[in-house]
């Protein structure tokens, strides 16, 4: 494949296409955007934090006829995309949000656990790895300070408070505390699999921990204007992103649970390689087969659309069915 960069900052983006040899074209969220897309088949939107620019890409993408792939992980913008998916069915284009480790392994895990349990009511997913987070992850988490977690009850997102939801997962050392965090697959693996019910864990690191009650307790102050400046000012100083190295060093694994409220449970476990190192591997496979044609007009989620095992068709990932 030969993508067509485009961004907002000439200098940077000029010289990273030039040291790739490829074309390049400035864009900004304020306009251009469907002059951008000028001639582009498909867009993968990797320029976060979405919360900014995801619908404006999508509605440039419908204008365009483009397909509209992200890498968001963001509740509410998985929603708010949706929201314009019947423009997208109308146009014989795909809206595709969250290719990358936000969500692609979790909802096809998920899939794969409601296949196992029809008619679930309950879903619950546990995910451990994520000890080395980039600036661009920094800031989306900058932009969620002093909201609640959100979870799905009876198919509609509430919010509950932070720290309030704790379970434990088998992440393969043994059952581990994990916390509810606000994770894509509230939103994306209700309309995979139709569960009402859905809540995301994250293991319950010292961090994390620290996370949820700095959020609680100091998230009124730091929501507003001079507050999130300061955190902005500190995510700055932050590096890019882990290095290749650390990539390396790292895996991920997720862990699903479906139940119907009647006695059936299914549980099961998903080893995948670091989620940046995922990220760039679903995210590019997916272009490649919309690319190729393999697509479904509207709103889609990838379980939905390539299915329970397609996560492993990619080196480093396994998956097993977990006693109940």
């Amino acid at each position: 494949m030969r993508p067509i960069l485009a961004g907002r900052n000439e200098r940077h983006l000029g010289a990273l296409a030039s040291s790739l040899g490829l074309e390049h074209r400035v864009a900004t969220l304020d306009g251009g955007l469907a002059e951008a897309l000028e001639g582009i088949g498909v867009v993968l939107n990797a320029a976060g934090p979405f919360t900014r620019t995801a619908l404006p890409l999508a509605r440039a993408c419908l204008t365009r006829r483009a397909h509209y792939l992200d890498l968001s992980g963001e509740i509410d913008m998985i929603e708010a995309v949706r929201a314009i998916g019947p423009q997208a069915a109308e146009a014989g284009v795909m809206l595709m949000t969250s290719v990358g480790f936000d969500v692609v392994p979790s909802d096809c895990l998920a899939a794969h656990v409601a296949a196992r349990v029809p008619g679930a009511r309950r879903l619950a997913i546990g995910v451990s790895g994520l000890d080395v987070v980039s600036r661009g992850s920094v800031h989306t988490l900058i932009d969620q300070v002093g909201q609640g977690i959100k979870v799905r009850r009876d198919g509609v997102i509430v919010t509950t408070a932070p720290g309030a939801l704790e379970r434990s997962f088998d992440f393969g050392g043994g059952n581990a505390s994990s916390l509810a965090v606000s994770w894509g697959d509230v939103a994306s693996a209700f309309y995979t699999t139709g569960i009402p019910n859905i809540e995301v864990y994250c293991r319950a690191t010292a961090a994390l921990r620290a996370l949820l009650v700095g959020n609680r307790l100091f998230g009124p102050v730091l929501r507003t204007a001079p507050g999130k400046s300061w955190l902005a000012f500190h995510a700055a100083m932050l590096p890019d992103g882990p290095s290749a190295e650390e990539r390396a060093r790292h895996s991920a694994v997720i862990v699903a649970e479906a139940d119907d409220g009647a006695g059936r449970v299914a549980r099961s476990r998903l080893r995948t390689p670091d989620a940046y190192t995922f990220t760039c591997s679903t995210a590019l496979a997916i272009a490649e087969r919309v690319l190729g044609g393999d697509f479904e007009p509207g709103f889609q989620t990838p379980g939905r659309v390539y299915g329970a095992d397609f996560p492993l068709s990619f080196a480093g990932v396994s998956r097993e069915d977990l006693p109940t």
